[in-house]
């Protein structure tokens, strides 16, 4: 279940990547419900999708804890 929830955080990633704002609420919301592993791969998704849409680096700071 919680691979699945991992597939279903970069779903919904991806839907929101045009909103700053709602990109980084849900980058919120999935570092409280991945698993620490699952974590670090978020972040190598989260960087690849800030390198297509430089708007959304400010949600880089969630990531830096």
């Amino acid at each position: 279940m919680a691979r699945a929830m991992f597939e279903y955080t970069k779903t919904v990633l991806n839907k929101v990547s045009f909103d700053a704002t709602l990109f980084c609420r849900e980058v919120q919301k999935a570092l409280q419900r991945l698993l620490p592993y699952e974590i670090e791969e978020l972040k190598i998704f989260i960087e690849s999708l800030v390198r297509q849409n430089p708007d959304l680096d400010q949600c880089l700071v969630y990531l830096e804890t």
